[in-house]
């Protein structure tokens, strides 16, 4: 096997950034407006206040409004709820994100539902979910969308491929599984309790990870020269680790995603992205 190509997903969001420079200010020749982005954060959860601090330079950096919301841990869910329908009425915001995860006591799964079909920039409402599962327009989550565009970007071939996903999550596993199987690859979903994860990931030409358990694919687990996309993230010795073994599968697969350094920074792309979308459609009064 060759030499391994390192995906750089910080670089490649720069480039993408900077197109999307671009296209804000065509949008404000045209609109005589801006993208605006509201991020909703409840409680002080020290990761997603990371999180979206990396979303407010990025929006920044592109020139999309954007404001944040912060709202106490003991904030009830009627209050989130009120929240958000005060969000979905304003017409001077065009993308709504709320930080997951949220407190306890509020139902996730209530407040995602309660988000206006057009202003959801995460793409978790259901119709969104439904939409994808049948091939029809979508916003798509932010991760997977990201995980695609690192593929095409790098012109990784997808179509015909057997790509193995392990984790079957809401967020990464199952909505990625859909957007492989729309680039016409073969699917395999793996998860906790699949039985000899090895013989199944060993057959894969795209093995996609979303688990956070450092180092769980090692390398007599991939067959030589597959891509690795890493999204899980562990902490060993208070260093954040991915679930591919890195420097093992080094010169023995073609493509690796860095751990961190590789999703992450596409997602919120992703999520700059999508909030240019929902921009166009509500500026076009495009039907959802």
């Amino acid at each position: 096997m060759g030499i391994t190509t390192v995906i750089d997903g910080k670089k490649l969001s720069e480039t993408i950034h900077q197109e999307l420079k671009e296209d804000i200010k065509n949008l404000q020749k045209k609109y005589n407006d801006t993208p605006h982005l509201v991020v909703v954060l409840v409680g002080d959860d020290p990761a997603s206040l990371s999180y979206v601090k990396y979303k407010k330079r990025a929006c920044d950096y592109v020139n999309i409004d954007s404001t944040m919301i912060r709202l106490p841990k003991h904030t009830k869910e009627e209050e989130l709820i009120k929240t958000i329908d005060k969000l979905n009425k304003d017409e001077t915001i065009n993308g709504i994100l709320v930080q997951l995860p949220l407190p306890e006591h509020i139902d996730r799964n209530i407040i995602i539902d309660r988000l206006q079909l057009n202003k959801d920039v995460d793409g978790l409402q259901p119709i969104h979910i439904a939409r994808l599962h049948t091939l029809r327009y979508a916003i798509l989550p932010c991760t997977p969308k990201g995980i695609i565009t690192i593929l095409k970007r790098n012109n990784i071939k997808i179509e015909g491929e057997h790509a193995v996903v392990i984790g079957r999550s809401n967020l990464v596993g199952k909505p990625i599984a859909q957007l492989l199987l729309k680039e016409n690859a073969t699917v395999t979903i793996t998860h906790r309790y699949t039985k000899d994860l090895a013989t199944i990931t060993k057959h894969a030409d795209i093995v996609v990870s979303a688990v956070g358990k450092a180092n769980l694919i090692t390398k007599d687990m991939v067959k030589e020269g597959a891509v690795c996309i890493d999204v899980g993230l562990d902490r060993v010795n208070n260093k954040l680790t991915g679930d591919f073994d890195f420097d093992n599968l080094l010169d023995h697969v073609s493509y690796i995603t860095k751990a961190p350094g590789g999703v992450g920074p596409m997602t919120i792309t992703s999520l700059l992205e999508n909030t240019i979308e929902c921009f166009i459609n509500q500026k076009e009064s495009r039907e959802l």
